[in-house]
């Protein structure tokens, strides 16, 4: 699977062993202008996923096989971030509502409401590409610092902790224009100008780490 810019997030992956639901969801959600791919099975989706584009996936929540929510346990595990909108049955609607306090992004009773299955799409695929954002940008901080040599590393802590040159100089017994020297590699590489934005920008990775 390919992380590509943010117009790959237009795909949708619908599975569902219901030959006609299957394709009328597949001629709603192309006329709304997206990419779909459909599979009649869990099995078959899962066999795909390493060559599909990212998408959002609409499935079945009973099929025979592997069921809709053991297709989402196993994408789970495989660290596929597929947001996944349930299709359900009124029967259903208990496991389903187990489905959404796993993470699913919702479920809808059959038989379904285009307007809000659509809704529900672009909602889907707007978390997936911020996702992927988000995480395209924890990868470009963690490179970044990755190249930050080990002094360099240790006048960032200090700065990011809110050191003054003179506590820093101290604490590594190094002169302060020696650290001032050091400072300004550390903000060329993490490509900040103002150490408030390095700051900022450590304070986020270390929330999303969190």
């Amino acid at each position: 699977m390919t992380r590509k810019d943010e117009c790959c997030y237009r795909t949708v992956h619908v599975v569902d062993d219901d030959d006609a639901l299957r394709d009328s969801l597949v001629w709603l959600i192309e006329g709304a202008g997206y990419a779909v791919n459909a599979y009649p099975d869990a099995e078959s989706f899962l066999d795909a996923l390493s060559v599909i584009e990212p998408g959002c996936m609409v499935s079945d929540i009973r099929m025979p096989g592997l069921s809709g929510l053991q297709l989402f346990d196993a994408l789970k595990a495989r660290d596929v971030p597929f947001p996944v909108i349930f299709l359900t049955g009124h029967g259903d609607v208990p496991m389903a509502t187990g489905a959404l306090r796993a993470g699913a992004i919702d479920f809808l009773e059959k038989p379904v409401d285009e307007m809000v299955l659509l809704a529900r799409i672009e909602e889907a695929l707007a978390r997936l590409a911020a996702e992927c954002s988000e995480r395209a940008a924890k990868e470009a901080f963690a490179a970044r610092l990755a190249k930050l040599t080990p002094r360099e590393r240790e006048v960032f802590d200090r700065v990011v902790s809110g050191y003054l040159n003179k506590q820093i100089a101290d604490e590594l017994a190094i002169s302060i224009k020696t650290v001032e020297v050091y400072r300004a590699r550390v903000m060329e590489k993490m490509g900040c100008r103002k150490v408030a934005e390095l700051v900022a920008l450590w304070a986020h990775h270390q929330q999303s780490s969190g």
